[in-house]
């Protein structure tokens, strides 16, 4: 191996925060000329804005992959180790982090800048002490500075990841874990920054910055720290102890500790370090290690063949898998460039095109074009092959069509984090393109484009990192708080509350609500700052309420009073269903005698609302009413306004003249079918009817219907009961069929069908007197069976008694669910059709009245006890169902039976007590 000369080969060691970068910068600006090769991008940028300032911008160079900033005049160049133009004669050469020749992935890199990188008066290299004894073996006459650490360094032990200090960076080793972590911070602490390897330089600086200036007071992070980055960090926690390094996960090294611990301190002030997120006890000796900087050798660097072949792509490989002839240099596997190199030799187009070594030379340069999203390996190569065969088919050029469509995709600010932080990897890789002026006719053009997208992409991250787990309102708090510092805080007119000129948040009734902004976080250090102010609104805010008109309350469909629009109680129930009682919602900012005053004011709207709502209702409860009118009265108050007739039958039939008439006054309508205040059948009294039932019962309110329609089809949560309540009957059949009807419809159609039930019979009685009539025939009479619900029987009973009308019924039967009534277009073939005496069909009355279809009429004559009769020409009649007659035979032996039961018990001492109890 040959050496350039140089007059003086130093090594810089010790560990973080010792100077030696700041020793470098000052060394070379004393030369004529200079070149200092970093680990990173951001610390090339970051060091060549300070030389600007010391030498101006047209002495100052910038040369990475992505960007080059390269003045005709320069003499100070700043270059990531990749991107060091070693060609380049320069008085003094310097390479930072030298001990990431030990680094599987980019170790050669650093390891050839070591053996072949010189000055032409001084040559440096700044790293810690493990690289020492390969300096000593590899580097002859080097002479060594050790640099002590300006401060301490110390174990803090482990904290809960809500209890760490501030100005304290938490370390992960995932982009998942990051977030993690960040989110946990942000909900207890404020805010935290974020720093990925993967975020561009810019929107890594922009998240530094919020650090350093104080906008919050967390980093979160990956190892990316360890490596260079200046911060105002007092705390190093370690979220973990192990880290993947792209083949296993194992145990970080106890240098590995020390590089990311040493961000602790910041010149002479002292830093800790410690564990958090349930991390287990570190080993009393790799703690002292740490706190030691006393780390184990390295025994061996990277190292990769320079000295390449390029009269074929296969002989290029083999110069590359070239081993050293020391031992302490260990040949890199894996590169990334050359596995791209053996992926696009296999490709029969390149092997044809490759034939000679200026074309094989160009195969080796596109392939050192880096892939900056790592995961995707496929797609990668795809874009390597493109470049290749357009540059030897086009003259050495690019299509800059095709470079366009290529950035065009990309430039794109929508999405999440990851899907930006993809879009900004892509990127990159065509900035790095774009400076290769030899591939690109106007480069500088398309360097324009690139660095534009990413500044864009980068912003947007920015954006969504900081919008995600920053929450400066939240962090200026917990900081004013832990200092002691007296809150600022007021309430504004429209309930807004302001701690420390920021809008924290809202009253609401009376109940405080976060901004929108702050949803999902602590708000324990903002309840603390503004509860004072908050507790002192209340009182004034209770009398406001107290004073108010009626008109700012409201009953709404969930059963709550609100104020406002707020929801403030709700009902519950009370002593009776038209007396609901409410409920006021209570919160840490109202007491008891607070509470009680809000009660009585929504109790006193409350029953005013419903008397001026449900009017007949309290008219009927306020009547002086006595014996059975008053017994009907209170059943229809505790049913809201409605009840079966079949359950007031007995009570109807002992009204007097006088109660019916008292009645009728009230508005209270004795149906046929219900018992009912007709003017309560109107959409808002039925709503509210619904929602004093859920109170009564202690249930949720119902889904409640269209109560603008005259019929509804009912849920499950739609009871019986409940369809009373609001002023409509539940009809069913055996077969589960349902339909919720207006009980004044319903009492229109029944009233119709016995209208049309008795002329059907006059018209039979005149019949049967002009003319025989058959002897077996049934007459039918026109009163309301005794059953107990409006429920239709699906088994029909038959009116004729021969033998055919007996067949055709049984076959009626089966399709009695399925009546289509049909509408007869020829109404003159509804004059001509003879129905049975005590039979009828649907006619145009009985649609006007009811609003109703035919089927819909049909099932709710079922419903009414009424029969179906098919009759000859698809007509169906319906006819009332008769009693059935008892057996002779059967009836007298039941008789029979019931007597020699009396008989047997006759001298039982029961009836012994019983007469004696008649006698008396």
């Amino acid at each position: 191996m040959g050496f350039l000369a140089s007059a003086k080969i130093t090594a810089v060691l010790g560990p973080t925060n010792t100077g030696k970068t700041y020793l470098a910068m000052e060394r070379m600006l004393a030369y004529s000329s200079g070149m200092i090769g970093f680990p990173l991008r951001l610390l090339a940028r970051e060091n060549y804005d300070k030389a600007v300032a010391i030498k101006g911008a047209a002495k100052c160079a910038l040369v990475t992959g992505e960007e080059k900033i390269l003045p005709k005049s320069a003499r100070y160049f700043f270059c990531t180790v990749e991107s060091m133009p070693v060609d380049k004669l320069v008085e003094f050469l310097a390479v930072d982090e030298i001990q990431l020749a030990a680094d599987e992935e980019r170790g050669h890199i650093f390891t050839d800048r070591l053996l072949n990188a010189r000055g032409t008066a001084e040559t440096m290299f700044m790293g810690s002490n493990t690289i020492a004894p390969i300096l000593k073996k590899l580097v002859r006459d080097i002479e060594f500075i050790e640099r002590p650490r300006f401060s301490s360094l110390s174990f803090s032990g482990n904290k809960k990841i809500i209890r760490l200090p501030p100005r304290s960076a938490v370390v992960a080793f995932s982009a998942t874990d990051v977030y993690q972590l960040a989110e946990t911070i942000r909900q207890h602490r404020g805010g935290t920054a974020v720093v990925l390897g993967a975020l561009s330089p810019r929107t890594r600086n922009a998240q530094v910055e919020l650090f350093e200036n104080g906008d919050v007071d967390y980093l979160v992070a990956t190892d990316a720290i360890g490596m260079g980055l200046n911060l105002d960090v007092n705390h190093v926690a370690f979220s973990r102890m192990e880290k993947f390094d792209g083949r296993i996960s194992r145990y970080l090294y106890a240098s590995e500790i020390g590089q990311i611990a040493g961000r602790a301190g910041r010149h002479t002030r002292d830093g800790t370090f410690g564990t958090t997120n349930n991390v287990g006890p570190l080993d009393e000796d790799l703690i002292a290690r740490v706190e030691n900087h006393d780390y184990d050798p390295l025994r061996v660097i990277y190292w990769r063949n320079n000295d390449l072949d390029y009269r074929s792509p296969e002989q290029l490989i083999k110069s590359l898998e070239r081993r050293a002839d020391d031992k302490i240099l260990s040949r890199v596997r894996d590169a990334e460039d050359h596995q791209a190199l053996m992926a696009l030799a296999q490709e029969s187009t390149v092997q044809d095109s490759a034939t000679n070594t200026a074309l094989v030379k160009l195969l080796w340069e596109v392939c050192q074009v880096p892939d900056f999203r790592k995961i995707l390996t496929d797609q990668h190569i795809r874009l390597l092959s493109q470049i290749y065969h357009y540059l030897i088919s086009n003259h050495g050029a690019l299509p800059e069509d095709w470079i366009a469509t290529q950035i065009k995709r990309i430039d794109r600010i929508d999405g999440d984090i990851d899907t930006l932080v993809a879009r900004i990897s892509h990127i990159r890789t065509w900035t790095y393109i774009s400076h290769r002026s030899d591939w690109i006719k106007d480069n500088e053009h398309w360097q324009g484009v690139s660095r534009a997208i990413e500044d864009r992409l980068s912003d947007a991250l920015h954006e969504r990192l900081t919008q995600r787990f920053v929450d400066r309102r939240a962090a200026k708090l917990v900081r004013s708080l832990q200092a002691g510092e007296s809150i600022v805080s007021a309430v504004k007119a429209n309930g807004d509350v302001i701690v420390e000129g920021e809008l924290l948040g809202r009253i609401v009734g009376f109940s405080f609500v976060l901004d929108e902004s702050l949803q999902g976080s602590d708000i324990k250090p903002g309840l603390t700052a503004a509860r004072k102010t908050l507790l002192s609104e209340m009182p004034a805010r209770v009398s406001v309420l107290e004073e108010d008109n009626d008109g700012s309350f409201l009953l709404n469909d969930a059963g709550e009073l609100t104020w406002r629009g707020i929801a403030v109680g709700k009902l519950i129930k009370g002593e009776s269903s038209l007396s609901p009682a409410v409920d006021v919602y209570s919160t840490e900012f109202i007491d008891s005698p607070m509470r009680e005053k809000i009660r009585i004011r929504l109790i006193g709207w409350l029953e005013r609302h419903l008397r001026a709502q449900l009017k007949p209702l309290f008219y009927l409860s306020d009547a002086k009413l006595e014996g059975t009118a008053r017994g009907i009265a209170f059943q229809v108050i505790e049913g809201l306004g409605l009840v079966p007739r079949y359950l007031v039958r007995d009570q109807i039939n002992g009204l007097s003249k006088a109660d019916r008439k008292a009645l009728a006054d009230l508005g209270l309508r004795l149906g046929r079918e219900s018992v009912f205040l007709p003017n309560l059948n109107r959409p808002r009294p039925s709503r509210i009817r619904a929602l004093l039932w859920a109170a009564w019962n202690e249930v949720s309110v119902p889904e409640l219907p269209d109560f603008e329609s005259k019929y509804f089809t009912p849920s499950e949560a739609q009871k019986d009961i409940f369809c009373a309540s609001v002023g409509y009957r539940h009809l069913s059949n055996r077969k589960g069929r349902e339909l919720v009807l207006r009980a004044d419809i319903l009492e229109r159609v029944s009233h119709e069908a016995y209208k049309l039930l008795r002329l059907s019979k006059d018209d039979g009685e005149k019949k049967s007197n002009k003319k025989d009539t058959d002897p077996k025939a049934k007459v039918v009479e026109i009163e309301t069976p005794a059953v107990e619900a409006p429920v239709v029987d699906d088994t029909a009973i038959v009116t004729s008694g021969n033998d055919q009308d007996v067949a055709a019924s049984e076959s009626e039967v089966k399709a009695v669910d399925n009546v289509a009534v049909e509408v007869q277009e020829d109404k003159k073939a509804d004059d001509d059709l003879k129905l049975p005496p005590g039979s009828f069909i649907i006619n145009d009355d009985m649609r006007k009245v009811s609003g109703l279809d035919d089927q819909q009429i049909a099932f709710v004559l079922k419903s009414l006890r009424f029969h179906p009769n098919r009759l000859k020409g698809g007509v169906t009649a319906f006819g009332l169902r008769g009693p059935k007659k008892q057996d002779p035979k059967k009836k007298e032996a039941r008789k029979k039976q019931v007597e020699a039961e009396k008989a047997r018990m006759a001298d039982s001492p029961f009836a012994v007590l019983q007469d004696m109890s008649f006698k008396r």
